[in-house]
């Protein structure tokens, strides 16, 4: 294990994640279970330990658990509105869609937190994330109403990013 990119909080915070996984999985707190449940993360965890290095344990501090929660509510609420802004188009054919390719550019420099933020561009109906080069996003947008990549970032990604910074600082 390479200790100068993986620490040991990053270690426990990825071994914490896998073991959290399994006991969603067995869905069991017996002893055995729990057993190897620990042995198991342990050894994934080890196995991939070049793989992850998203976060530490200061993740679960409570500010940014406060950030956390606040994204996962902005995000319910965005989708929510691009359900239903999709469907209205989808059920009334007179609403107009002007679909297209815009780029936006992101003040992100966390490589997870840029998966993050691509990812919940594609969750979003409406919006899907189609690349990614550095810090430039190229996104499909069902209704593009400016072409102006400072105006298209406001629109499609500010509420996330702005959350995403204080998460991933």
């Amino acid at each position: 294990m390479n200790t100068s990119s993986f620490s040991v909080s990053k270690f426990l915070y990825n071994w914490i994640i896998m073991f959290v996984v399994w006991l969603g999985f067995t869905t069991s707190l017996a002893p055995a279970e729990l057993i190897t449940g620990a042995v198991v993360s342990l050894i994934a965890v080890l196995m991939a330990a070049k793989y992850l290095n998203c976060c530490g344990l200061d993740i679960f501090l409570p500010n940014k658990l406060f950030y956390i929660a606040k994204y996962i509510g902005v995000f319910t609420v965005a989708l929510i509105k691009s359900n239903i802004d999709v469907a209205k188009r989808v059920l009334s054919p007179s609403l107009p869609i002007n679909p297209g390719i815009v780029q936006i550019e992101t003040k992100l420099s966390n490589e997870f937190a840029k998966m993050v933020l691509a990812n919940t561009i594609t969750l979003t109906p409406g919006t899907l994330s189609v690349d990614m080069v550095g810090s430039t996003y190229y996104i499909h947008w069902i209704d593009v109403t400016t072409e102006d990549p400072i105006e298209a970032h406001t629109a499609i990604a500010k509420q996330f990013e702005d959350i995403l910074l204080k998460i991933f600082k």
